[in-house]
């Protein structure tokens, strides 16, 4: 089991940047992914960023590419995900998730430990 608890959403206004947090605990050793995913009020969660565990290798959802930077900081078993030039279109609920599988990191049923999700709101 692995569990994971995001901080740093928010409030801020369009060009404006924030970063999130997700502090995973338990049998992180076996994690291969760890991912960020958002969901708008009436949308489908959607893919936003992972990064592999151990090599950090990062992916991105082409629409925040450029803006958006995942990370993470092992002796913490932290992931960040900084969040620049921010957009209305971006206000969702995030969360963070991991993974002890090989699959597709941008598929959210790929990811079996998921956090409550932190509030973030670009306003215009």
């Amino acid at each position: 089991q692995v569990q994971v608890v995001e901080s740093g959403g928010g409030s801020v206004q369009a060009g404006g940047s924030l970063r999130l947090s997700c502090a995973a605990s338990g049998r992180t050793f076996s994690t291969y992914y760890m991912g960020w995913f958002r969901q708008a009020p009436g949308q489908e969660r959607e893919f936003v960023a992972a990064i592999t565990w151990s090599g950090g290798i990062p992916y991105y959802a082409d629409s925040v590419k450029g803006r958006f930077t995942i990370s993470r900081d092992n002796a913490k078993n932290t992931v960040y995900l900084q969040m620049n030039s921010l957009k209305p279109e971006d206000t969702a609920v995030y969360s963070c998730a991991a993974t002890i599988r090989r699959g597709s990191p941008t598929s959210p049923n790929e990811y079996d430990y998921w956090g409550q999700g932190t509030q973030v709101t670009v306003s215009s």
